[in-house]
């Protein structure tokens, strides 16, 4: 690695124009896009769904430097192990080991959980043009604007009280199923068992029988609402808004099973193995595992895979409260903050720069990160001072492992920035 002057340098990342995104200039990833790259088009009637820094083959981001001969990250990485990090190079076999990103959601992600290792290489073996790696995908999300998502199985007796008040409900799990869940309320040992028994029960639910009482539901909720009376027993503001996005799907049912998560800007959650959830509104960073990997259950054009979902999902049930993801602050930096979650794969820190800091050193550490500017303008140098560059919201750095950065900064009302890296 010696020698080399390039541990620092601008990425263009790439943009997924997925229907589920905000459109146009909505977009938190289009707003980033354009002032990143002043040339930039955004197409006003659009969506800008997601925006991916990283090197995985799908998103490979390309380099903004034209002293460097490699064109992407990933060619850079595979030709520079060493700017991994010795551990990260080691441990993951010198590849990058997560995918940074940013979300603008629009209309509901579907119904989803993602596979653990084990699971992950035995689906990829089996159904490769479903299941594209064979690697986990633990994933974190943290609120850039308000941000909704469902996640994880609510408390029984939250589920308990949706049995009791929405009959159409009750009709899919069936009486058997819904009496074992609501008999063992106080035996969480048994909780699981009968939770799974349920969810399963509603999934293989036969396509005319769940229309017909998705049906009856939308038409009762529906009218309860025009005339002006509390819906909220049947959730209802959820369901006709995602009916209206995906009339007659099965994932419809699913806010009666799972948690609705609200996160306000700052606020994460993690999402570990076999936890399903589903994004509804908002923009937000993520980072994820280097995976594409998804098993899906409903609100979805795509390949749904109702057995495998239903064995591999974790039914413990714990309150909506409990998926909020704690942040620390870093105890010698007072601007840093720090996501790190039960993985090894990547760890996520915020930067919040206020308006009285001028001069701010992205700290070294021992491992390739990626820096993300969602707000300020400055101007970055190595530490070596060989590459000075302007920096401004929706730049993306690649930073070296044991490289700093320093950052001088010129916009009046500070700066806020997001970095992923991997901390072993």
């Amino acid at each position: 690695m010696k020698g080399l002057s390039h541990q620092l340098f601008p990425l263009s990342c790439v943009v997924q124009k997925y229907a589920w995104g905000k459109v146009g200039l909505d977009s938190e990833v289009a707003k980033l896009v354009v002032s990143g790259d002043p040339l930039a088009v955004i197409e006003e009637d659009k969506p800008y769904a997601e925006l991916w820094m990283g090197a995985h083959p799908k998103g490979d981001a390309v380099i903004r430097d034209n002293r460097i001969s490699q064109k992407t990250l990933g060619q850079w990485i595979e030709d520079h192990p060493g700017c991994l990090g010795s551990k990260v190079k080691d441990t993951f076999q010198g590849q990058l080991p997560f995918l940074f990103k940013v979300l603008s959601v629009n209309i509901a992600l579907s119904i989803q959980a993602h596979p653990n290792r084990e699971l992950a290489a035995r689906l990829h073996t089996q159904f490769p043009e479903h299941y594209p790696d064979s690697n986990h995908k633990p994933e974190m999300a943290i609120a850039l604007t308000p941000f909704e998502g469902l996640c994880g199985f609510r408390p029984v007796e939250e589920i308990g009280g949706f049995l009791k008040k929405v009959p159409e409900f009750h009709a899919l799990v069936g009486n058997e199923a819904a009496e074992e869940l609501q008999s063992i309320v106080g035996d969480p040992l048994r909780v699981p068992g009968a939770l799974k028994k349920c969810f399963t029960r509603m999934m293989n639910c036969e396509k005319k029988v769940f229309v017909n009482q998705l049906n009856i539901l939308v038409k009762r909720v529906s009218e309860e609402a025009a005339a002006g009376k509390d819906t909220t027993g049947s959730n209802g503001e959820l369901l006709l808004r995602l009916h209206s996005q995906f009339p007659g799907d099965i994932g419809c049912f699913s806010i009666y099973f799972l948690n609705m998560v609200k996160l306000e800007p700052g606020e994460a959650m993690f999402l570990g193995a076999n936890e399903p959830h589903a994004y509804l509104f908002g923009d937000c960073i993520e980072c994820m595992a280097c995976s594409d990997n998804t098993v899906r259950a409903g609100l979805t054009p795509k390949y749904i895979d109702v057995n495998t979902l239903c064995e591999m999902l974790s039914y413990t049930p714990a309150p909506a409260s409990s998926k909020i993801f704690p942040v620390s602050r870093d105890p010698c930096d007072p601007f840093l903050f720090m996501y790190d979650p039960p993985v090894q794969d990547f760890t996520v820190m915020k930067i919040q720069v206020p308006a009285s800091v001028k001069q701010y050193t992205v700290s070294p550490i021992d491992s390739a990160s990626i820096l993300l500017v969602v707000q300020g303008e400055a101007t970055g140098a190595s530490t070596a001072g060989l590459s000075e560059m302007s920096i401004k919201s929706g730049s993306v750095l690649f930073i070296s492992a044991s490289e700093s950065v320093s950052v001088h900064i010129t916009s009046p009302a500070g700066m806020l920035l997001f970095r992923a890296c991997c901390l072993l």
